[in-house]
């Protein structure tokens, strides 16, 4: 028997053992396992709502379904499991689904996050955060797929699937300094993954930017990242993009043996004053 908390209609929980026969992930810090489905009643109807209860150790379990619904995290830990990104979303039509300002640790997974307005907004915000995000999809962003920035911005990304965004898929600016891996980034109008500002430097390893419309990887402005077995193949333009002003461990001659950068129609690697020049055209 697990314990879960109920939602009342009376807008507050208790905590009582409830066994309706589906399984749920075990809560690895001890605390409760707070269950969101919008078919059961005797559950949370929406993501949110089970947010504004959860404590530092308890853990919110989302089932599938499609929930319109806005996530704000700000200066708390965060555990949020879904079902899995093909049967749960979380969409929103006024601002990004997922908003994480400050959040210290915690672990995200198993949810597509959708955004499905007309304003400039992105699927994902992280600001000056340090979670973990695996195994979720982010998609329709007006701008990019998933902003990560501040200078205290440290999350961990893998497995994510990032795409059909307006702009690039993963965007790291103002000094964040991301770990991204195995995330795909895909069918999206600009970048795969762009990096920009002096200060901003992810860790890109192992990830894959296919058939987006400029090219895969771009460092501009100052920016600095560590590129190691990425996989850029099939973009419109360019497998990676770099500004002179830009740095790349391991350096520009060795990029295209520490990386795979192949069937890109205008080639391999540029170094340009003007990355973003075509953009639009």
């Amino acid at each position: 028997m697990i314990s879960y908390t109920m939602h009342t209609s009376s807008a507050h929980s208790n905590s009582e053992n409830i066994d309706d026969g589906q399984d749920v992930p075990l809560n690895s810090l001890g605390g409760r396992t707070l269950i969101v489905d919008q078919s059961n009643s005797s559950f949370y109807p929406r993501p949110s709502a089970a947010l504004k209860d959860a404590g530092p150790q308890d853990l919110i379990y989302i089932r599938p379904g499609q929930y319109e619904d806005r996530l704000f995290v700000s200066e708390r830990p965060i555990q949020i499991a879904g079902a899995g990104r093909d049967q749960v979303q979380i969409f929103s039509r006024r601002s990004g689904p997922l908003y994480l300002q400050k959040v210290p640790s915690g672990q995200i997974s198993g949810i597509t996050f959708r955004y499905v307005g007309s304003d400039q907004h992105s699927a994902v915000n992280i600001l000056d955060s340090t979670c973990n995000i695996s195994q979720c999809r982010a998609t329709e962003g007006i701008l990019s797929g998933i902003v990560i920035y501040g200078q205290e911005c440290k999350p961990t990304l893998n497995d994510n699937e990032v795409c059909n965004n307006r702009e690039s898929g993963i965007f790291t600016f103002a000094g964040a300094r991301p770990y991204l891996t195995k995330n795909t980034c895909f069918d999206n109008h600009h970048f795969g993954l762009a990096v920009r500002d002096d200060g901003s430097q992810p860790d890109l390893i192992k990830n894959i930017c296919r058939h987006n419309m400029l090219s895969g990887i771009l460092l501009f402005h100052g920016a600095k990242a560590l590129l190691l077995e990425n996989i850029c193949e099939q973009n419109f333009h360019w497998g990676i993009v770099m500004t002179p002003d830009s740095k790349s461990s391991p350096e520009q001659e060795q990029l295209l043996q520490a990386n795979t950068l192949t069937n890109n129609p205008r080639g391999s690697l540029i170094i340009t004053h003007e990355p973003l020049g075509e953009i639009g055209r």
